[in-house]
């Protein structure tokens, strides 16, 4: 396994994380799929969308994978009166990851990012570890710690 800026930046910030991998090859790349690949309940792997906000630019929002973002909750928690979706196109060239491997650690810059609330009770949380096919499992803490994550009621 190589390892990507993610992993690395969760190495660096000391935060006790384990990695597990599926094979992406039949196509199915969406958190759901990803929860079954690696044996895990759907209601601890994450999903991580980015808005782009009218004043703010942009915002980070990591929910449940079977869950869909309430983009006026998501406004609210980014102090902002409206937010959209970014084109997938866009994600890449801001981000720095594509579709189906955006991790909530390691853009080419920080964001404002945001975690589902209901997120604090779990002892862990699986994300993506910036690449398809790749995620990191650690405590909801951990990843609001070192991304600078706020808790929000975002679904």
């Amino acid at each position: 396994m190589s390892k990507t800026n993610a992993l690395r930046i969760l190495e660096a910030a000391g935060a006790p994380f384990s990695v597990h991998e599926y094979d992406p090859s039949d196509g199915k790349i969406d958190g759901l799929s990803a929860a079954a690949k690696i044996g895990r309940a759907p209601e601890t792997v994450f999903k991580t969308l980015v808005t782009s906000g009218k004043t703010t630019g942009l915002n980070v929002f990591v929910i449940p994978a079977a869950c869909e973002l309430d983009l006026k909750k998501a406004a609210a928690a980014a102090g902002d009166k409206y937010v959209e979706m970014i084109k997938s196109r866009d994600l890449e060239p801001r981000t720095g990851y594509i579709h189906g491997g955006c991790s909530p650690v390691g853009m080419k810059k920080p964001f404002p990012t945001f975690i589902e609330e209901t997120a604090q009770l779990l002892d862990t949380m699986i994300v993506s570890a910036g690449r398809i096919g790749l995620q990191a499992e650690l405590a909801p803490e951990d990843l609001a710690r070192i991304t600078g994550a706020a808790f929000r009621d975002l679904v």
